[in-house]
């Protein structure tokens, strides 16, 4: 370890002429009053960056400097100390070095906390610096794993479930006071820290699989033993209100949490298969939608088309893409765009995702009768200015949509279509007469998801002679790819962005409607007038080194 003369974070600060003697004695002061760490307390204050910290202590004491976003943590590794005291002391085991065990720390002068590490490893150590953001992330991510396995470890111990087939009151009290508990919710908050939007527990013959969806793909997570299975499913159904003594057909069930200080709603569906029933838990995070068209992914050119369409006082607005393409996230941002105090907003969803503050939101309640159909007939009758409808699934559902376009109202809805052109032809597939599809839809917005090149691990690269003719290109450029790296879990991707190929209905193509033009009739039409297509979008991405080539052929890359 490198060796230094105990001088004060503070006084280093002050040496570096970072801050003032004033501001640290205040900063000294409120110590005192909080119990918080002086470096939190003047980065709370926004005296000083946590970098600025780093860099102070890398250069003046010689400790150096790791960015943990690059850089590997062995599992086996983060397993010599425990969770609760690398989040005490806010540090965490990176390597064993020539016997010697390298810690991560955001306070290297916290001589209490290498002697903790210390008692507890019963190894010498050496200290490397790391942001605390760093470090909380790199916790999360490799003590979350740990966290379930020791849960399952604890509650095969004390519970058999291999051969409960049924699960009477004294079972289910048990099971409530069990380690399964704590399981399901170990399970759950790994979820919602690894960001994904699906947990499966999937059973097989002999063991079970419990995958996230993260950025649109499934990664295996875990691979319990089949004796969990039964005490898993049996405490999510709990969760979600539904039977547990019914395992022959599917069930849907909701429950609200608040998970790390985040408010989480979790719809559960369970499905019998030949090994016991498969549960998929879809997380909805409140917080997560509330996006502004530019996060969304909306370039300029396609932001002003939107705007045009938008400001029509009556029609049909239609968001089109496959389950999971972030439609409703496009919708509920149109929404709040409308959502003014003059305008009565009404919407139709099943389920209310999200609730949003000055707009009549209704559920869909099927065995009450309450369908899409019957609630909008009902709607029409309040006196709406806009309404959203969840989803147009069924030709009563589109006419309904159609006839209160065209006696002056706004609807917005979305549909599971390829792409804008391919949407009048499902309309008219449905029953919807040419001359009525032209008439009311006023545009229609395609929408695909498409992963992020990792900043973490972003490499450049020369494309090949068949990648230059896939992007239209003639010249040299650098197109770039992730390597992987401990952030992004190896894919070489984090996180997502939407592209769009946005069709407002002219004069042109209402014609071209009316007289039952092809799709690819529409669609050269709607390009002449400045479509710009998913394809072309993904392109641009491609070329300004947001995402890459593998990604365009998954989700928009058509031949001509």
């Amino acid at each position: 370890m490198v060796k230094h003369n105990r001088k004060k974070l503070g006084n280093l600060l002050i040496d570096a002429g970072i801050i003032s003697r004033e501001q640290l004695e205040q900063a000294l002061q409120l110590q005192k009053n909080t119990g918080k760490k002086v470096g939190e307390i003047l980065v709370e204050q926004g005296l000083v960056q946590e970098k600025e910290i780093v860099e102070v202590l890398e250069f003046q004491l010689g400790i150096p400097h790791m960015d943990l976003d690059k850089h590997f943590i062995d599992p086996d590794i983060s397993n010599l100390i425990s969770e609760d005291l690398a989040r005490r002391h806010l540090l965490i085991p990176v390597k064993v070095k020539e016997g010697r065990l390298v810690i991560a720390m955001a306070d290297p002068l916290n001589i209490f906390a290498i002697d903790d590490v210390k008692i507890a490893t019963g190894m010498d150590v050496e200290v490397v610096i790391a942001t605390s953001k760093d470090i909380l992330s790199a916790i999360d991510q490799y003590y979350g794993k740990k966290n379930v396995e020791q849960a399952i470890e604890e509650f095969k111990k004390e519970f058999d479930f291999d051969n409960i087939t049924e699960v009477d009151e004294k079972t289910l009290s048990e099971i409530n006071n069990a380690p399964v508990v704590k399981l399901v919710n170990s399970i759950i908050r790994q979820a919602i820290r690894s960001k994904a939007s699906d947990i499966h527990i999937e059973p097989f013959e002999h063991h079970v699989r419990v995958r996230f969806r993260i950025d649109g793909e499934l990664q295996e997570i875990m691979s319990p033993a089949k004796s969990t299975h039964a005490a898993i499913v049996t405490r999510i159904k709990i969760m979600g209100k539904m039977d547990i003594a019914e395992k022959r057909v599917p069930q849907d069930g909701r429950y609200e949490a608040v998970i790390d200080g985040k408010e989480v709603d979790l719809r559960i569906s369970s499905l019998p298969t030949v090994y016991g029933e498969k549960t998929v838990i879809r997380i909805l995070q409140r917080d997560s939608t509330m996006l502004t068209r530019k996060q969304l992914g909306f370039t300029q050119h396609n932001m002003k088309k939107l705007d045009d369409i938008i400001k029509s006082p009556n029609g049909i607005i239609l968001v089109t893409g496959p389950t999971g393409s972030g439609k409703s996230t496009t919708l509920y941002a149109l929404l709040r765009e409308l959502n003014t105090p003059n305008k009565n907003l009404i919407t139709v969803e099943d389920p209310v995702e999200y609730r949003i503050e000055g707009i009549n939101q209704v559920p869909v309640n099927n065995k009450a009768g309450m369908t899409f159909a019957s609630a909008l007939r009902s709607i029409l009758r309040q006196d709406p200015d806009i309404i959203m409808i969840g989803e147009i699934r069924d030709t009563e559902t589109a006419e309904i949509a159609v006839r209160a376009s065209i006696t002056g109202h706004l609807v917005l809805s979305t549909m599971h279509t390829n792409d804008t052109a391919s949407t009048v032809s499902r309309l008219i597939d449905m029953g919807i007469e040419p001359y009525l599809v032209s008439s009311s839809v006023v545009g229609i917005i395609a929408q695909r998801l498409v992963k992020r090149i990792c900043e973490g691990c972003k490499t450049d690269y020369k494309p090949t002679p068949e990648e230059k003719e896939m992007l239209g290109l003639d010249k040299d450029i650098t197109l770039h790819k992730g390597a992987g790296c401990s952030a992004c879990g190896g894919t070489g991707y984090k996180g997502r962005i939407a592209v769009h190929e946005i069709m407002t209905i002219t004069k042109e193509l209402r014609a071209l409607i009316n007289k039952g033009a092809s799709v690819d009739e529409i669609r050269e039409a709607a390009e002449k007038q400045g479509m710009l297509t998913l394809q072309e979008n993904c392109r641009q991405l491609i070329v300004d080194g947001i995402s890459t080539i593998e990604e365009m052929l998954r989700v928009a890359y058509s031949i001509d």
